[in-house]
């Protein structure tokens, strides 16, 4: 077993095992790059009014997000070959050195973190395959949660699986509501086996979903804001998150996908 622990104590995040950009293939390092704030012992993720939208001329509905993922992979600009593309035959726009920063496979993965959203912003934590193999490409949704379903004493809290184009992964995805203040600290993880993907929150078992995933993946942690949606302009959500840590049966792939990466 593998442990892992970001407690977000230092000064500055770890480039070893973060990209502080959300799906830069598809658009560039630059005009993807997260706004975020180490302090308190915390990271803040956050999206202050002025941010600008993300895949501004290509992403319907408009988006706004600020993000860090455990691992990065495209082929080169012109070509079909990235993470979580939203739409069909979608080209890089800027190709992406492999990087597998922390890109488990089984295990557990927690998350203690509090956010600030209103009705037009959220909050996720996700596992992705890294689509070295375009069969690598569900999704384990550890949390997700919509200012819009948050009310004073509860908020739904989405888990479960998204199958994408893995036939061999069952769609199985759930927002589920529960007695919580999100801007509170609460925990939220998986334990995921070849058999079955638990998910907890604050150590309780609320779902389960079996036959997930069986390859590695990538971390995404992210804060989102959608201006079409009602809702106040000069808010600025964020996502606080206090520790991510876990224990994997492998921490890293990087010779195995950049084997596989070549041959795609």
């Amino acid at each position: 077993m593998t442990d892992f622990v970001d407690d977000f104590d230092g000064d500055e995040l770890d480039l070893g095992v973060w990209s502080p950009y959300y799906l830069p293939q598809w658009s560039s390092r630059a005009e993807t790059a997260a706004t975020y704030e180490l302090k308190d012992s915390c990271l803040h993720l956050s999206i202050p009014p002025d941010q600008g939208l993300w895949c501004a001329d290509d992403h319907q509905p408009a988006l706004r997000v600020s993000a860090i993922q455990s691992g990065s992979f495209s082929g080169p600009v012109g070509s079909t070959i990235g993470q979580q593309p939203f739409r069909a035959d979608q080209l890089v726009r800027e190709e992406q050195e492999p990087f597998w920063g922390w890109t488990p496979q089984y295990g557990e993965i927690e998350l203690r973190a509090r956010a600030v959203v209103s009705p037009r912003s959220m909050v996720a934590l996700w596992l992705v395959g890294l689509e070295d193999r375009p069969e690598r490409c569900a999704e384990i949704c550890v949390t997700e949660i919509f200012g819009k379903s948050v009310r004073k004493v509860s908020a739904e809290v989405g888990m479960g699986l998204h199958s994408f184009r893995d036939v061999s992964v069952p769609e199985d995805f759930e927002a589920v509501r529960l007695p919580l203040d999100i801007e509170q600290f609460h925990s939220y993880a998986v334990q995921w086996s070849p058999e079955r993907a638990d998910f907890l929150v604050d150590g309780e078992l609320v779902r389960t979903c079996p036959s997930p995933p069986a390859y590695p993946m990538q971390l995404m942690l992210a804060v989102f804001d959608f201006p079409d949606w009602d809702g106040p302009a000069d808010h600025t959500p964020e996502f606080v998150i206090d520790h991510i840590r876990g224990r994997s049966l492998s921490g890293g792939q990087e010779r195995e996908l950049g084997v596989a990466a070549d041959d795609a």
